[in-house]
Parts: structure tokens; C-alpha cells; sequence
């Protein structure tokens, strides 16, 4: 008998496999109960909404980045190159899927969605947190809020980046953060290096 993480990924894994075929938009959570074999109230037991589907989707590569931050070596890595190589694993965790990744999301954008806009900018925010503490970066008061808006922007507009990027193993997208990371650095540098010589 699967067990309840089993059939949770395998309702995932379905909804994103029809997603592939069409679109997001039109799958249905009923198409995946008849494709899995089960009832609808089963998928109902997992996922209270569709868009559930979208944040188990989401914690995937939450889950592979913080996976990456146990690797060895990794405290090793300069503050800037953890940051790179977070991010790149959250979205390198979502590649074998990006057209559904990307349609999840504008399908978050359209207007009139606030009930999905919100809880998708905590969801945003949850990553952050955790992509900081991956991180190990311990900034607090202001420079943490700082630090956070900063990273946010560039975590932000990496994904979005990321999702029209069709260069092999995204070397695209690698180099635009690398360059965003490097400006926030120099930024951060500016500003910290002139308050402590006030």
C-alpha cells in the first residue's frame, strides 16, 4: 500500500506530467484522481486546493537547496558563491519542468487573483528565510531587513529571469546572478565600510 508522502508526490508528479501535455491552467485535480486511481477525496486529503499543488511543487526545490547546504565543502564557499549556488540549485530543481513552473506562476500574476497573490508573497518570503539561513547569513536589525529586501529582488528577478532562459544548464542565468550578487556586494560594502568609519 503507498504510503501518504508517496501518493502526495504522485498527485504532484501527475499534475505537472499533464501540465507538460497542455497546460496548468487547464489541469484539473479530477484528471489526476482518474489517472492515479484514486478518488477525488483522496486528493482532497493531501491538497485542499489546486494551488496547494503549486506550493508542494515549490517546497521541492526549497527541500534540494537546503539538501545543497549540507553538501561538503559548502561552508567553505565565500558568502556570495553559497548564495549562487542556493538559488541555482532552487531553480536547477525545477528545470525538468519549467513550462508548467512558469505558467504556475503568471498564473499567479493575473489580476484579480488576491487570494493567490498574497499567500504566494509569504511563500516567497518563506524562501528567503530559508535561503538566508542556508546561507548562514546572520545579519540583524536594519541590515538584516536590508539584506533580505536585497535578496529578494535578486532571487526574484533570477526566477524570472531563469524562466525564459533557454541556455544549456541555464550558463545564462548563472552569469546574470553572478552579477547581481556582485553589485549587491559592492553595495553592501559601500554602505557598511562609510557607517564605520563615521
Amino acid at each position: 500500500m503507498a504510503t501518504k508522502v508517496n501518493v502526495r508526490d504522485k498527485i504532484v508528479d501527475t499534475a505537472i506530467e499533464l501540465a507538460e501535455r497542455g497546460s496548468w491552467e487547464a489541469v484539473r485535480l479530477h484528471d489526476v484522481a482518474a489517472q492515479l486511481e484514486i478518488t477525488l477525496d483522496e486528493v482532497r486529503h493531501h491538497f485542499r486546493e489546486k494551488e496547494d499543488v503549486v506550493d508542494a511543487w515549490f517546497d521541492r526545490a526549497d527541500t534540494a537547496m537546503l539538501k545543497e547546504a549540507e553538501g561538503a565543502g559548502f561552508l567553505e564557499l565565500t558568502p556570495r558563491q553559497r548564495l549562487h549556488r542556493l538559488v541555482m540549485t532552487w531553480v536547477g530543481a525545477l528545470a525538468p519542468h519549467r513550462k508548467p513552473t512558469r505558467q504556475m506562476i503568471y498564473g499567479k500574476l493575473e489580476p484579480g487573483h488576491i487570494h493567490i497573490q498574497i499567500p504566494g508573497l509569504m511563500r516567497v518570503s518563506r524562501t528567503v528565510q530559508w535561503m538566508r539561513e542556508a546561507a548562514h547569513r546572520d545579519a540583524t536589525y536594519l541590515r538584516r531587513a536590508l539584506e533580505e529586501t536585497g535578496l529578494t529582488t535578486i532571487y526574484l528577478t533570477t526566477f524570472f529571469y531563469w524562466m525564459r532562459d533557454d541556455s544549456p544548464d541555464s550558463a545564462s542565468t548563472s552569469r546574470f546572478l553572478d552579477n547581481c550578487l556582485a553589485a549587491a556586494e559592492t553595495l553592501d560594502r559601500a554602505v557598511y565600510s562609510r557607517q564605520t568609519s563615521a
